[in-house]
């Protein structure tokens, strides 16, 4: 895990220091809410539905257990006893005091954490593959990039102020599991076939409005050229985006309009202003970032666990378990274990003060002091010995963790929407906890198998319901709450944008709704063809009959 430095703490002790004094002023009527506003959103403050909401950065969604246990002391002491993760690993607190907040930043500065660019029109917390590391079908780890564009990202003065607000994710995994597709820029570090690792440059994906996946703009970028490249890319984009129109001002709108070729092109010119600059990587400072990220020591352990296997053979829940919430390990006779936060009536990513306290003590105890917060909003311990998976699933239904529903229908990415957001154009919690309570019997669950549900309270698609195999997207009609529904859409190496399958359905229907698109799932559905293979062999329309039909 990266360990900061002294340049690091001062950095972030100084913007903590600077924010104090621009809320004193704000609070005295030196500063207005105009003048203000930029200055909040720079330290991720949001003036939400009901009071200001805190989004704290988590880099790369790496956390170690000293920093969870400040996480649980800041939700008990300053807000309402829980925190709120997001599908950008980074975690949101709904209910500080406005006069508090400098507080909050000073106690996070303390464990080496800050809110800096967590919001604005900014390179906001460069995202990446939450097994980063440990992930058995590895081929490079991602991390000593992610953390290297996030000192070249942080208080980048020519990138303060973008046209909008600019996404980066990276993958080093065959499988894209950081939804780099519908990003900014997505990355793919990868090797030539001199064995050289590099990039692959994705550009223009986005989801919100006008939902795109990314154009590969470079098949092949070498490493040292990274941040070179990355400035070209901002620099154009800086200069030629919309600034006019906040809807299409997203790179995503600047690319099509200028096609992937012609956006490629200006990269091309920018670039050579700026190649082999002073910003070009030598071996030396990637390998400087390597060492922060080097394996804890792992035991010699055998690659077929003994315990483990009687474990499963006598306790069928367990195995189910450890089925949907553990995930292979690239060291034999460990894993990787998903702490759900999906409960079924609990709001999809909610994470209590106590809960993160046992999960950091777990981390201690199970692993090397490390945890992880996934894309999809849930929690993980990177490293459990697989003779410790008993323990920890005992002790994590305990504690509401153990739901084994990773991957299936009830694992719902989930916006906080209206309940919380001053934009949500309606609820998002009480239906993805309607839909939970419907599809809870997990015979039933397993059955259906993979399905990725998401959603999103308003256009801004923070759910990602674009890319949701079922996707739910709260709309305004008449003052009213209603849901639009779209199937086919996916992540990951196929990622795709799902298709609205025709008018919005009250906040009641939904439930009803989901049933009928199973039942002609299950009608439908060859051997053992997961749900997304089905929608796509035989398209929308079956589909739409069965949700449209009228009851004679």
């Amino acid at each position: 895990m990266y360990l900061y430095d002294e340049i690091d703490r001062r950095i972030v002790k100084e913007r903590a220091e600077q924010f104090r004094d621009q809320t004193r002023r704000f609070l005295a009527g030196e500063l207005s809410e105009e003048e203000f506003r930029p200055l909040r959103l720079m330290n991720g403050l949001y003036i939400q539905r009901h009071a200001p909401m805190l989004r704290i950065a988590i880099p790369y969604g790496h956390l170690s257990s000293r920093q969870l246990r400040k996480l649980a002391h800041i939700a008990r002491t300053y807000d309402r006893g829980y925190g709120h993760f997001t599908t950008r690993q980074n975690i949101q607190f709904n209910w500080p005091a406005l006069e508090q907040v400098p507080d909050i930043l000073d106690e996070l500065a303390e464990v080496d954490m800050h809110a800096i660019q967590t919001s604005g029109n900014c390179v906001r917390n460069t995202t990446t593959d939450a097994f980063a590391g440990v992930a058995a079908d590895e081929l490079i780890d991602p991390r000593p990039y992610c953390e290297i564009i996030r000192q070249w990202s942080t208080l980048h003065p020519e990138f303060a102020f973008l046209p909008r607000k600019f996404k980066i994710a990276v993958s080093g995994s065959t499988e894209d599991r950081a939804a780099t597709w519908v990003h900014d820029i997505g990355l793919h570090v990868v090797r030539d076939e001199g064995g050289e690792v590099g990039f692959k440059v994705i550009v223009g994906g986005g989801l919100g409005r006008t939902p795109m996946v990314g154009e590969v703009i470079r098949p092949f970028l070498p490493t040292r050229h990274l941040l070179t490249y990355l400035d070209a890319v901002l620099r154009v984009y800086n200069r030629f985006g919309r600034r006019d129109n906040k809807y299409k001002a997203r790179i995503k709108i600047l690319v099509k309009a200028m096609t992937a070729e012609g956006f490629a092109a200006k990269v091309e010119d920018e670039w050579q202003h700026l190649k082999d600059g002073p910003s070009t990587l030598r071996d030396e400072d990637v390998a400087h970032f390597a060492s922060f990220f080097v394996d804890p020591p792992y035991e010699t352990l055998p690659a077929f666990s003994e315990t483990l296997a009687a474990r499963l053979a006598e306790d069928r829940v367990f195995a189910r378990w450890v089925e949907r919430n553990t995930r292979l390990h690239r060291h034999p006779g460990y894993r990787s274990v998903v702490l759900s936060l999906k409960k079924t009536g609990v709001p999809p990513g909610d994470i209590t003060a106590e809960q993160m306290e046992h999960a950091a003590d777990w981390a201690d105890r199970f692993g090397f002091g490390e945890l992880r917060v996934a894309h999809e909003q849930n929690l993980i311990l990177p490293d459990v010995r697989e003779d410790d998976l008993y323990t920890v699933w005992q002790l994590a239904r305990e504690q509401g963790f153990a739901t084994p529903n990773i991957g299936l229908l009830t694992d719902i990415i989930c916006c906080p929407g209206g309940d919380f957001c001053s934009l949500a154009n309606a609820k998002s919690i009480p239906v993805a906890q309607a839909i939970q309570e419907r599809f809870d019997n997990l015979d039933h669950l397993y059955d259906l198998g993979e399905i990725d549900c998401n959603m999103s309270g308003c256009m801004n698609a923070c759910g990602h319901h674009h890319i949701g195999n079922i996707g739910i997207l709260g709309v305004d009609k008449n003052g009213e709450e209603w849901y639009q529904i779209t199937l086919g859409g996916s992540q990951g190496n196929h990622t795709a944008i799902g298709k609205v399958i025709g008018p919005s359905f009250a906040q009641a229907q939904i439930p009803d709704v989901f049933e009928k698109i199973m039942q002609v799932y299950l009608e439908q559905r060859q051997a053992s063809e997961p749900f997304i293979d089905t929608v796509r062999r035989i398209g929308l329309d079956p589909f739409k009959e069965r949700v449209y039909a009228k009851h004679h």
